[in-house]
């Protein structure tokens, strides 16, 4: 075998050969159309964007925009441990390694070879006139129908497969920033229904103590019967507030765990909603800047290439195709003399193959992987204009709710003074407790109302966070090691 390499580097006329299909190799160029960036179907800056001072969400990774001790650590288990991240990464191996079959091709396929012939020619076949039995052995290296690419064929799918590897290795990186805004949210939502259940469980036991006092009046005759059944009420719809809030923590506890991916535990919260300490100011920046932080917009731009470098396979397979099936070796008749001096063989075998008629296969595949390219185009534009749309919501939201927030803590201390004047009326009989009813009612509403607007308020923020690609820039991008991208 290590004669067979010493003779492979003698061969005058194969080495030449070799050196004319590295060249021809070398100058390949890709027959795909030049790749140009569509323009941002969106406006220029962002509605109801302040120009407040905030700091960019792709420079902030979350272990610095969520300062939630528990929550990080909800995080980090369902980075850990949450299925449809995990597919997401093996999705991007998968690319991987279809890349590099693809990029395989661009290279010959070197093979050790080797044979052993015994065959009998009759007689009557002979050149001696007597049967003959032949035997030969064959040791070498081979190539075997490499495809020379000549138009860019194969290096125009190579791209292909090297873009989509990159698209989805931006998809990993946004399913990263979606689950993290996922888990975020789900967290604040149970933080809701806890606070909610001890507003409800404080109310309960007000109620309780002024039932315990309406009977006690109500059996010294000190009021009547349908009071007591009014301040029973009263208590029994806190109850079953209580209840539906219970059974909407247990669900929201049911969605968190599959988020997470795993059973977890979780203390009481030791604060309640405080929107300006929570979480850290936002700047929107510009929809330009979408672009580049928003993995989704990056990958549909990387789907784009692919579908652009597509073009040019196809219209490389309109030209001749050029292979290569070559052999160098050594061959004797004895086992003995396989590497004596003078055994070496040799043998290429070029081939070219034109497309005359197909049918109209060739015309119908590059009209494929045009229309193709233009469904890329329109699901760039509209990841752009969704991911638009998903900052202006936010920032919506954020102005929106800061001023619902400011209405209903005026709503809550107008409704408490309600409550305590109409309770007076009554403990002074100018009023009936129909009154003192309705006002308790509208107070516990009050209170649960504003708890929930904190909530959507928070929600809005880390939907913000998400929307502007929150801490992008430190979910790093990983490439094929062979072959970076060049942009």
């Amino acid at each position: 075998m290590f004669r067979a390499v010493n003779l492979m580097a003698s061969g005058k006329g194969y080495r030449c050969f070799c050196a004319v299909c590295i060249l021809l190799f070398a100058g390949c160029k890709s027959m795909a159309p030049e790749y140009q960036q569509p323009a941002a179907p969106v406006a220029e800056r962002f509605p109801l964007a302040e120009e407040a001072a905030g700091a960019a969400a792709a420079t902030i990774a979350w272990q610095e925009y969520f300062a939630d001790e528990q929550l990080q650590a909800l995080i980090a288990q369902a980075l850990g441990y949450n299925r449809d991240l995990r597919a997401a990464v093996l999705r991007v191996e998968e690319a991987r390694a279809a890349y590099g079959i693809t990029r395989a091709g661009l290279y010959p396929q070197v093979d050790a070879i080797g044979s052993y012939n015994r065959s009998r020619t009759p007689a009557d076949l002979s050149f001696t006139g007597r049967p003959l039995i032949a035997e030969d052995y064959l040791v070498g290296l081979g190539i075997s129908n490499w495809e020379i690419d000549f138009w860019g064929r194969i290096r125009s799918l190579k791209d292909a497969a090297l873009e989509s590897f990159l698209a989805s290795d931006e998809a990993r990186r946004a399913l990263n920033i979606s689950l993290i805004a996922q888990v975020a949210d789900s967290y604040m939502i149970l933080r809701e229904l806890d606070e909610r259940i001890a507003i409800a469980r404080k109310t309960i036991a007000s109620r309780a103590e002024s039932l315990r006092i309406f009977k006690l009046r109500f059996e010294v005759g000190a009021t009547s019967k349908l009071d007591l059944i009014q301040v029973e009420t009263l208590l029994t719809q806190a109850q079953t507030l209580e209840h539906q809030l219970q059974q909407a923590r247990a669900n929201q506890y049911n969605a968190l765990t599959l988020l997470v991916g795993r059973e977890f535990e979780i203390s009481p919260a030791s604060y309640v909603f405080d929107d300006g300490k929570i979480l850290r100011p936002l700047s929107a920046g510009l929809p330009s800047g979408l672009l580049l932080v928003r993995p989704d917009i990056v990958a549909a731009e990387h789907r784009l290439k692919a579908a652009n470098a597509n073009i040019g396979a196809a219209r490389a397979a309109f030209f001749p195709r050029v292979s290569l099936t070559t052999t160098y070796g050594s061959a004797s008749s004895e086992l003995q003399g396989l590497f004596d001096a003078g055994s070496h063989v040799w043998k290429y075998s070029p081939s070219i193959s034109l497309p005359i008629f197909d049918a109209g296969r060739n015309r119908a595949s590059l009209d494929l992987a045009e229309v193709r390219r233009e469904l890329a185009v329109t699901d760039y534009e509209k990841t752009i204009q969704t991911a638009f749309r998903e900052v202006a919501d936010s920032l919506a939201a954020r102005l929106w709710l800061l001023k619902q927030i400011e209405s209903q803590q005026q709503t809550l201390a107008y409704q408490s003074e309600r409550a305590r004047l109409v309770k007076l009326r009554y403990d002074n009989g100018a009023t009936s407790y129909f009154e003192v009813l309705d006002a308790e009612r509208d107070l516990l509403t009050a209170e649960q109302q504003l708890v929930q607007t904190r909530r959507a308020l928070l929600s809005s923020q880390i939907s913000l966070y998400a929307a502007l690609g929150g801490g992008s820039e430190s979910l790093v991008m990983s490439a094929p090691a062979a072959e970076q991208p060049s942009y």
